[in-house]
């Protein structure tokens, strides 16, 4: 859920006609992505909020009685196909590439896994977003996947490695946070004692997402990158469904995005 404030800056660039020759999503980044790419102001958020009572969004019966605490068929399905239709025909027009950041449960590596039509591929987008213990394992191709997050939550390094030489990130913590050890690593363990290489990315987490924020600052400093995140600590949980948190948290993203739009453009026309 702290992805509203992702939501609020991509409604940001939506409106301000910014768009970008590749992309990379991880989690619920990967989700907000697509709406992005499918230029629907507003989607994002309405998928993240417009739903919260309905079991078959979210609910602990879904978790007990089908493996999975927000319900995929609902969110990947339901939702775009019928509630709130997904611009398929937009998002297929987009020139550049979209890459959704997963964890192979095997190896424990992240991969990038290309987003192309988007009806063919959107179980990529639901690997992405598939936390342990809270969803299940998802099938793409012939690999079984969980969420991007685990293996490369910022995937900075990636886009460079692929030859962007000017990245924008939208991150949802404030400057200064530091992530800390996953206290869920022991009952890992024990549900996932097949997969011991990724229950491991688990327990080092924590290790390569402030490794990462270096190479952030790095590249900020350098000129090369622009980064767009929250001003104040954030008090909005992963799990938190208070909509009083919630939607001044979008309206954050989208305020601060808009009070930065000058430079952002600035920075892209260097």
């Amino acid at each position: 859920m702290r992805g509203a404030y992702t939501a609020g800056v991509i409604d940001a660039l939506i409106d301000n006609k910014l768009e970008f020759s590749s992309c990379y999503g991880v989690s619920s980044g990967a989700c907000h992505c697509a709406s992005y790419l499918s230029k629907q102001h507003g989607r994002a958020y309405r998928t993240m909020t417009d739903y919260i009572d309905d079991k078959r969004y979210f609910s602990y019966w879904n978790l007990l009685t089908k493996g999975d605490l927000i319900g995929p068929e609902m969110l990947y399905h339901t939702i775009p196909e019928e509630l709130d239709p997904f611009d398929y025909d937009e998002y297929n027009r987009y020139p550049g590439k979209f890459f959704s950041v997963v964890t192979n449960c095997e190896t424990g590596e992240a991969e990038y896994l290309q987003v192309k039509i988007m009806q063919e591929d959107v179980e990529m987008i639901h690997a992405s977003s598939s936390l342990p213990i809270l969803a299940k394992k998802v099938k793409v191709g012939e690999n079984y996947y969980f969420d991007g997050g685990i293996s490369d939550s910022i995937p900075i390094e990636r886009s460079i490695a692929d030859g962007n030489t000017k990245n924008v990130l939208v991150l949802t913590q404030a400057a200064g946070y530091q992530k800390k050890p996953d206290k869920t690593v022991p009952v890992l363990r024990i549900a996932y004692a097949k997969y011991p290489k990724m229950v491991d990315m688990v327990a080092t987490r924590h290790i390569r997402y402030n490794e990462a924020l270096k190479v952030v600052d790095r590249e900020e400093k350098a000129g090369r990158a622009f980064i767009i995140r929250p001003q104040k600590p954030v008090e909005v949980s992963r799990m938190d469904f208070n909509m009083k948190r919630i939607a001044p948290f979008y309206e954050e993203g989208y305020q601060e995005t808009v009070d930065v739009i000058d430079d952002l453009i600035a920075f892209l026309e260097k």
